[in-house]
């Protein structure tokens, strides 16, 4: 852990109003779907009430902000509501949302004087802790830096001290970068679990397997050129996976962007100084339509037997038998350190790679496996639960709650360059 992180065991919280940043994003069209993100939170929460503080929460959920315009749109399915009301019934606490008069396709423009009422219930325990309306429905969020700051500075006025707990939410907002000007900062339990698990990704035991699969190949292509670096070993997947094959065998598969192929073109170039590095999954799934595993509609195709001109139809997955080859295989088992942010197939219908991969990787018991970002948490839940649920409790298993956030700091090569938390490193303690 890095000595200069201000940490939360060092506030004094005894009858203070703490206002905290969780990234509790896990509302999709008004549901909860998975409720780890808000489950590891709370020994924070705990520790603040034990010490006598009283909490003020923030989080953002989605993104109601358009971009092309900048209309922010306030409505249930980015609410804050299903979070609160997962939080009261599984705590038995009583919290409280304020509402905030919404300009036209403005959002929120401030945080008015009627909060002072149900902080003043809060400091008189009539209410346990109150919840702030999605952070990105306030037009200061996410706006340019006098009005980010005079937003942080009203968020500042709420309370005593600022503790950051959302590792998750690594752009820098007001609400997780804005706010340290202003009041004591410091990071919270979940934030610190976070960057002592990186220095198991910087300081990996190796051989180091990463395995890193996206719809995207333009998102993901930084940290991908750094961890060609880093690990000895690099496996891709999803459309990632097709742009990379497009570029280096000289075929076409629908739906993959020039865009893609162009960069993924450059990356095949630059991984020539790295010969073997990358682990190509032999075998993929091709299928005529895109949506259901439809029977007769898909098939199975070995890379190795593809010519130049080539032209495929969607492909969907990675084949189960590519986790059967020999050398594929060598590479999983003999890794000691493997980092996961993928999901190899079309989700829903294509599930048969992800469930091959994660089942491989489980046969390594000697290996620490890092999961990053909420789709591989996702999938990994819903394909294979009871892996899921004793990768939780595993020493040798850590899911991350912020997978962008872990790229992030891949592709800087420190936590330091996640803005939040250098930003509590350089104002620690409101220094």
């Amino acid at each position: 852990m890095n000595s200069n992180l201000p940490l939360i065991q060092d506030a004094n919280l005894t009858g203070k109003v703490v206002l905290v940043r969780v990234d509790h994003n896990v509302v999709k069209s008004g549901m909860i779907h998975d409720p780890y993100r808000i489950d590891a939170t709370f020994g924070t929460l705990f520790y603040i009430l034990a010490k006598g503080g009283k909490i003020i929460l923030m989080t953002h959920v989605g993104r109601p902000k358009e971009k092309s315009t900048g209309n922010i749109t306030i409505d249930d399915k980015t609410s804050v509501q299903p979070i609160v009301n997962y939080l009261s019934n599984k705590l038995h606490i009583n919290i409280e949302v304020p509402e905030f008069y919404s300009h036209e396709n403005q959002g929120y423009l401030s945080i008015e004087t009627n909060i002072n009422h149900a902080i003043k219930r809060l400091k008189n325990s009539e209410i346990d802790a109150i919840y702030l309306p999605n952070t990105r429905w306030f037009k200061g969020e996410e706006a340019g830096s006098e009005e980010m700051d005079r937003f942080a500075n009203q968020l500042a006025g709420l309370a005593d001290i600022y503790i950051n707990d959302a590792f998750g939410s690594w752009q820098p907002h007001a609400s997780t970068v804005g706010i340290n000007k202003y009041l004591p900062s410091y990071a919270g339990f979940l934030m610190q679990k976070e960057i002592k698990n990186l220095e198991r990704l910087y300081n990996a035991d190796k051989p180091f397997l990463a395995v890193v699969a996206g719809s995207k190949f333009d998102t993901k292509i930084e940290p991908l050129y750094a961890l060609l670096k880093k690990a000895d070993n690099l496996i891709l997947g999803g459309v990632m996976y097709n742009a990379y094959l497009c570029a280096k065998y000289g075929i076409s598969i629908k739906g993959v962007s020039e865009k893609d192929i162009k960069l993924a073109g450059e990356f095949v170039e630059f991984a020539k100084q790295y010969p073997n590095k990358i682990v190509e999954l032999p075998f993929i799934v091709e299928s005529d339509v895109l949506g259901d595993k439809a029977k007769g509609k898909y098939r199975v195709h070995d890379i190795r037997k593809l010519k130049k001109g080539d032209a495929l139809n969607y492909i969907l997955d990675v084949a189960a038998e590519s986790f059967e080859d020999k050398n594929v295989q060598e590479v999983f088992h003999s890794a000691r350190t493997v980092f996961v942010n993928a999901v190899m197939g079309f989700t829903p219908h294509f599930n048969d790679g992800t469930i091959a991969l994660d089942t491989l990787i489980d046969e390594n018991p000697e290996a620490v496996k890092l999961y990053g970002g909420g789709d591989t948490m996702q999938e990994l839940k819903r394909l294979l639960p009871g892996l899921y649920i004793m990768a939780l409790d595993s020493p040798k298993y850590y899911i991350f709650t912020g997978g962008g956030a872990v790229l992030k700091a891949i592709e800087q090569g420190s936590h330091l360059g996640i803005e939040p938390v250098a930003e509590l490193i350089k104002r620690k303690g409101g220094e």
